[in-house]
Protein backbone atom coordinates (compact mmCIF):
# COMPACT_ATOMS: atom_id res chain seq x y z
CA UNK A 1 0.00 0.00 0.00
CA UNK A 2 2.91 2.31 0.73
CA UNK A 3 4.21 1.56 -2.76
CA UNK A 4 0.94 2.78 -4.28
CA UNK A 5 1.16 6.02 -2.33
CA UNK A 6 4.72 6.54 -3.57
CA UNK A 7 3.57 5.84 -7.11
CA UNK A 8 0.82 8.44 -6.80
CA UNK A 9 3.32 11.03 -5.63
CA UNK A 10 5.80 10.16 -8.37
CA UNK A 11 3.08 10.44 -11.04
CA UNK A 12 1.32 13.47 -9.55
CA UNK A 13 2.05 15.61 -12.62
CA UNK A 14 0.66 12.87 -14.85
CA UNK A 15 -2.53 12.86 -12.77
CA UNK A 16 -2.90 16.66 -12.88
CA UNK A 17 -2.23 16.83 -16.61
CA UNK A 18 -4.69 14.01 -17.27
CA UNK A 19 -7.40 15.84 -15.31
CA UNK A 20 -6.64 19.01 -17.26
CA UNK A 21 -6.74 17.20 -20.60
CA UNK A 22 -10.00 15.42 -19.79
CA UNK A 23 -11.68 18.68 -18.83
CA UNK A 24 -10.27 20.47 -21.87
CA UNK A 25 -11.54 17.75 -24.20
CA UNK A 26 -14.95 18.01 -22.59
CA UNK A 27 -14.96 21.78 -23.11
CA UNK A 28 -13.73 21.92 -26.70
CA UNK A 29 -16.19 19.30 -27.93
CA UNK A 30 -19.17 21.44 -26.98
CA UNK A 31 -20.01 25.08 -27.52
CA UNK A 32 -21.49 25.38 -24.05
CA UNK A 33 -18.48 23.61 -22.54
CA UNK A 34 -18.52 23.71 -18.75
CA UNK A 35 -22.14 24.83 -18.67
CA UNK A 36 -23.29 21.29 -19.42
CA UNK A 37 -21.71 20.19 -16.13
CA UNK A 38 -24.14 22.37 -14.20
CA UNK A 39 -27.17 22.49 -16.50
CA UNK A 40 -28.27 18.91 -15.82
CA UNK A 41 -28.32 19.05 -11.98
CA UNK A 42 -29.84 22.53 -11.94
CA UNK A 43 -32.51 21.44 -14.42
CA UNK A 44 -33.34 18.52 -12.14
CA UNK A 45 -33.69 20.98 -9.24
CA UNK A 46 -35.96 23.17 -11.35
CA UNK A 47 -38.21 20.23 -12.28
CA UNK A 48 -38.55 19.00 -8.70
CA UNK A 49 -39.05 22.52 -7.35
CA UNK A 50 -41.75 23.23 -9.92
CA UNK A 51 -43.65 20.00 -9.34
CA UNK A 52 -43.19 19.42 -5.60
CA UNK A 53 -42.62 22.83 -4.01
CA UNK A 54 -46.30 23.40 -3.19
CA UNK A 55 -46.51 19.98 -1.53
CA UNK A 56 -43.24 19.79 0.38
CA UNK A 57 -42.09 23.39 0.92
CA UNK A 58 -44.42 23.86 3.87
CA UNK A 59 -42.96 20.78 5.57
CA UNK A 60 -39.39 22.10 5.74
CA UNK A 61 -38.67 22.87 9.41
CA UNK A 62 -37.68 26.48 10.10
CA UNK A 63 -37.92 27.62 6.47
CA UNK A 64 -40.55 30.16 5.46
CA UNK A 65 -38.77 31.61 2.41
CA UNK A 66 -40.74 31.19 -0.82
CA UNK A 67 -37.56 29.89 -2.43
CA UNK A 68 -36.75 27.67 0.55
CA UNK A 69 -37.58 24.40 -1.14
CA UNK A 70 -35.45 25.18 -4.19
CA UNK A 71 -32.54 26.11 -1.91
CA UNK A 72 -33.05 22.88 0.03
CA UNK A 73 -32.95 20.87 -3.21
CA UNK A 74 -29.76 22.54 -4.41
CA UNK A 75 -27.97 21.87 -1.11
CA UNK A 76 -28.76 18.16 -1.28
CA UNK A 77 -28.07 17.98 -5.02
CA UNK A 78 -24.54 19.33 -4.51
CA UNK A 79 -23.72 16.35 -2.29
CA UNK A 80 -25.57 13.79 -4.38
CA UNK A 81 -24.06 14.98 -7.67
CA UNK A 82 -20.49 14.51 -6.44
CA UNK A 83 -21.26 11.10 -4.94
CA UNK A 84 -23.28 9.64 -7.82
CA UNK A 85 -21.07 10.96 -10.64
CA UNK A 86 -17.91 9.68 -8.95
CA UNK A 87 -19.46 6.24 -8.44
CA UNK A 88 -20.79 6.20 -12.01
CA UNK A 89 -17.43 7.21 -13.43
CA UNK A 90 -15.43 4.80 -11.28
CA UNK A 91 -17.47 1.65 -11.82
CA UNK A 92 -16.61 1.56 -15.55
CA UNK A 93 -13.24 3.24 -15.18
CA UNK A 94 -10.97 0.25 -15.77
CA UNK A 95 -13.22 -1.23 -18.45
CA UNK A 96 -13.25 2.05 -20.39
CA UNK A 97 -9.50 2.49 -19.91
CA UNK A 98 -8.61 -1.02 -21.05
CA UNK A 99 -6.80 0.09 -24.22
CA UNK A 100 -4.87 2.75 -22.33
CA UNK A 101 -3.79 0.23 -19.69
CA UNK A 102 -2.53 -2.13 -22.40
CA UNK A 103 -0.62 0.49 -24.39
CA UNK A 104 0.93 2.66 -21.65
CA UNK A 105 3.03 1.80 -18.64
CA UNK A 106 1.90 3.76 -15.58
CA UNK A 107 0.60 2.92 -12.10
CA UNK A 108 -3.02 1.83 -12.54
CA UNK A 109 -3.92 3.44 -9.21
CA UNK A 110 -3.61 6.82 -10.96
CA UNK A 111 -6.86 6.22 -12.87
CA UNK A 112 -9.26 6.52 -9.88
CA UNK A 113 -7.55 9.74 -8.79
CA UNK A 114 -7.82 11.21 -12.28
CA UNK A 115 -11.53 10.41 -12.27
CA UNK A 116 -11.97 11.76 -8.74
CA UNK A 117 -10.12 14.97 -9.55
CA UNK A 118 -12.28 15.53 -12.63
CA UNK A 119 -15.47 15.00 -10.63
CA UNK A 120 -14.23 17.41 -7.96
CA UNK A 121 -13.67 20.16 -10.54
CA UNK A 122 -17.16 19.50 -11.94
CA UNK A 123 -18.62 19.82 -8.45
CA UNK A 124 -16.76 23.06 -7.78
CA UNK A 125 -18.28 24.54 -10.93
CA UNK A 126 -21.71 23.42 -9.74
CA UNK A 127 -21.01 24.99 -6.35
CA UNK A 128 -20.22 28.34 -7.98
CA UNK A 129 -23.46 28.11 -9.96
CA UNK A 130 -25.43 27.30 -6.81
CA UNK A 131 -23.90 30.25 -4.96
CA UNK A 132 -24.93 32.48 -7.87
CA UNK A 133 -28.51 31.15 -7.70
CA UNK A 134 -28.52 31.60 -3.93
CA UNK A 135 -27.50 35.24 -4.38
CA UNK A 136 -30.25 35.83 -6.93
CA UNK A 137 -32.79 34.33 -4.52
CA UNK A 138 -31.55 36.55 -1.70
CA UNK A 139 -29.99 33.83 0.44
CA UNK A 140 -26.36 33.99 1.48
CA UNK A 141 -24.84 31.16 3.55
CA UNK A 142 -23.41 32.10 6.94
CA UNK A 143 -19.97 31.37 8.40
CA UNK A 144 -20.91 27.68 8.71
CA UNK A 145 -20.13 27.37 5.00
CA UNK A 146 -16.43 27.13 5.90
CA UNK A 147 -17.11 23.45 6.63
CA UNK A 148 -18.13 22.83 3.02
CA UNK A 149 -14.63 21.94 1.68
CA UNK A 150 -14.26 19.28 4.38
CA UNK A 151 -17.68 17.86 3.52
CA UNK A 152 -16.83 17.78 -0.18
CA UNK A 153 -13.53 15.99 0.46
CA UNK A 154 -15.27 13.43 2.68
CA UNK A 155 -17.92 12.88 0.00
CA UNK A 156 -15.21 12.42 -2.61
CA UNK A 157 -13.18 10.05 -0.43
CA UNK A 158 -16.23 7.92 0.38
CA UNK A 159 -17.40 7.72 -3.23
CA UNK A 160 -13.89 7.07 -4.59
CA UNK A 161 -13.35 4.24 -2.10
CA UNK A 162 -16.65 2.63 -3.03
CA UNK A 163 -16.07 3.35 -6.72
CA UNK A 164 -12.62 1.72 -6.71
CA UNK A 165 -14.05 -1.40 -5.11
CA UNK A 166 -16.91 -1.58 -7.62
CA UNK A 167 -14.60 -0.73 -10.52
CA UNK A 168 -12.31 -3.67 -9.76
CA UNK A 169 -15.26 -6.03 -9.35
CA UNK A 170 -16.75 -4.81 -12.63
CA UNK A 171 -13.66 -5.92 -14.54
CA UNK A 172 -14.38 -9.53 -13.60
CA UNK A 173 -18.17 -9.35 -13.21
CA UNK A 174 -19.61 -6.99 -15.82
CA UNK A 175 -23.09 -7.20 -14.29
CA UNK A 176 -21.83 -4.78 -11.64
CA UNK A 177 -21.85 -1.99 -14.21
CA UNK A 178 -25.52 -2.71 -14.96
CA UNK A 179 -26.63 -2.99 -11.35
CA UNK A 180 -24.97 0.16 -10.00
CA UNK A 181 -27.13 2.69 -11.94
CA UNK A 182 -30.27 0.95 -10.66
CA UNK A 183 -28.99 1.01 -7.09
CA UNK A 184 -28.04 4.68 -7.40
CA UNK A 185 -31.53 5.52 -8.65
CA UNK A 186 -33.08 3.77 -5.65
CA UNK A 187 -30.57 5.35 -3.27
CA UNK A 188 -31.49 8.82 -4.52
CA UNK A 189 -35.06 8.35 -3.30
CA UNK A 190 -33.88 6.75 -0.05
CA UNK A 191 -31.82 9.87 0.71
CA UNK A 192 -33.62 13.04 1.98
CA UNK A 193 -32.80 15.27 -0.98
CA UNK A 194 -36.25 15.87 -2.42
CA UNK A 195 -37.99 15.59 0.96
CA UNK A 196 -37.13 16.13 4.63
CA UNK A 197 -36.78 13.02 6.73
CA UNK A 198 -39.18 14.35 9.35
CA UNK A 199 -42.16 13.85 7.01
CA UNK A 200 -41.68 10.07 7.25
CA UNK A 201 -43.23 7.91 9.99
CA UNK A 202 -40.86 7.35 12.91
CA UNK A 203 -40.52 3.63 12.25
CA UNK A 204 -39.51 4.39 8.66
CA UNK A 205 -37.11 7.11 9.77
CA UNK A 206 -35.17 4.55 11.80
CA UNK A 207 -34.58 2.52 8.63
CA UNK A 208 -33.69 5.55 6.50
CA UNK A 209 -31.15 6.67 9.09
CA UNK A 210 -29.08 3.60 8.22
CA UNK A 211 -28.30 5.29 4.90
CA UNK A 212 -24.61 6.36 5.07
CA UNK A 213 -25.38 9.37 2.87
CA UNK A 214 -27.90 10.80 5.35
CA UNK A 215 -25.35 12.58 7.59
CA UNK A 216 -23.52 13.93 4.54
CA UNK A 217 -26.63 15.33 2.86
CA UNK A 218 -27.92 16.67 6.17
CA UNK A 219 -24.60 18.41 6.80
CA UNK A 220 -24.64 20.05 3.35
CA UNK A 221 -28.18 21.27 4.05
CA UNK A 222 -27.18 22.51 7.50
CA UNK A 223 -24.23 24.62 6.36
CA UNK A 224 -25.83 25.95 3.18
CA UNK A 225 -29.40 26.53 4.29
CA UNK A 226 -30.12 26.05 7.99
CA UNK A 227 -27.05 27.95 9.31
CA UNK A 228 -26.05 24.98 11.46
CA UNK A 229 -22.80 23.04 11.78
CA UNK A 230 -22.40 19.57 10.22
CA UNK A 231 -23.64 16.56 12.21
CA UNK A 232 -20.17 15.64 13.40
CA UNK A 233 -21.26 12.69 15.55
CA UNK A 234 -22.65 10.78 12.58
CA UNK A 235 -19.91 11.99 10.23
CA UNK A 236 -17.24 10.53 12.54
CA UNK A 237 -18.62 7.06 11.91
CA UNK A 238 -18.71 7.78 8.19
CA UNK A 239 -15.04 8.82 8.31
CA UNK A 240 -14.14 5.52 9.98
CA UNK A 241 -16.20 3.59 7.44
CA UNK A 242 -14.50 5.47 4.59
CA UNK A 243 -11.04 4.56 5.90
CA UNK A 244 -12.01 0.90 6.23
CA UNK A 245 -13.60 0.88 2.78
CA UNK A 246 -10.58 2.61 1.24
CA UNK A 247 -8.20 0.08 2.80
CA UNK A 248 -10.32 -2.83 1.54
CA UNK A 249 -10.55 -1.31 -1.95
CA UNK A 250 -6.78 -0.75 -2.15
CA UNK A 251 -6.03 -4.29 -0.99
CA UNK A 252 -8.43 -5.72 -3.57
CA UNK A 253 -6.99 -3.47 -6.27
CA UNK A 254 -3.42 -4.50 -5.48
CA UNK A 255 -4.27 -8.21 -5.60
CA UNK A 256 -6.39 -7.96 -8.74
CA UNK A 257 -4.19 -5.51 -10.65
CA UNK A 258 -1.92 -8.13 -12.32
CA UNK A 259 -4.98 -9.95 -13.74
CA UNK A 260 -7.02 -6.92 -14.76
CA UNK A 261 -5.33 -6.32 -18.11
CA UNK A 262 -5.79 -9.96 -19.09
CA UNK A 263 -9.46 -9.83 -18.07
CA UNK A 264 -9.95 -6.73 -20.21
Amino acid sequence: MLGMLKALWSYRYFIFSSIKNELRLRFIRSRLGALWMIIHPLMQVLIFATILSEVLAAKLPGIDDKYGYALYLMAGTLCWNLFSETIGKSVNLFVDSGNLMKKMSFPRICLPFIAGGTMLVNNLLLLLAIFAVFAVMGHMPTAEVVWLPALMLLTLAFSMSMGLLLGVLNVFMRDIGQVVPVVLQALFWLTPIVYHITILPERVQAIFRLNPLLPLVTSYQNVLLFDKPPVWGDLLWLCVATLVLAAAALVMFRRASPEMVDAL
